[in-house]
């Protein structure tokens, strides 16, 4: 059975979101590319429409936009998704997954395009000991200069 841990991202308020994604739901995940929008229903978020952005595997591996197939590929990267270059011309062959997502894959990555008729507040509701969004005032340094 295929499960994923679906982040959406809320580009108006600039939040992320997690659902978890098996059966049935999942099943409507598997097969799509990297770029593709689909409906969110299956995954509890009625009149939602999500741009699937990027996800990853089980082993940490990144997907690539535009990498056909279904499997892993090694490349030759200079920069981008994948690979961060320390120095200035930097190429390094490195393992990367190609677009399509399949059940090896753990999390997706997605972002809202269409608003429902709820706003994503109400369908997650806050969990007590969450992170609050306020800014804290600076700790002072105490000890060894």
């Amino acid at each position: 059975m295929v499960e994923f841990k679906v982040v959406v991202s809320d580009p108006k308020t600039g939040r992320a979101y997690n659902v978890d994604a098996s059966g049935g739901a999942a099943g409507a995940i598997v097969g799509k590319r990297i770029g593709d929008e689909l409906e969110a229903g299956s995954l509890g978020l009625a009149g939602y429409r999500i741009l699937i952005t990027g996800a990853s595997d089980r082993t940490g591996i990144t997907a690539k936009k535009g990498i056909p197939g279904a499997g892993r590929k090694k490349l030759l990267l200079a920069g981008g998704i994948g690979f961060h270059p320390t120095m200035d011309g930097e190429r390094r062959r490195k393992t990367i997954r190609a677009s399509e997502i399949t059940q090896d894959f753990v999390q997706i990555n997605a972002r809202v395009t269409t608003y429902g008729e709820k706003p994503l507040d109400e369908l997650f509701p806050k969990v007590e000991g969450e992170k609050k969004a306020e800014k804290s005032a600076p700790k002072a340094r105490v000890g060894k200069k």
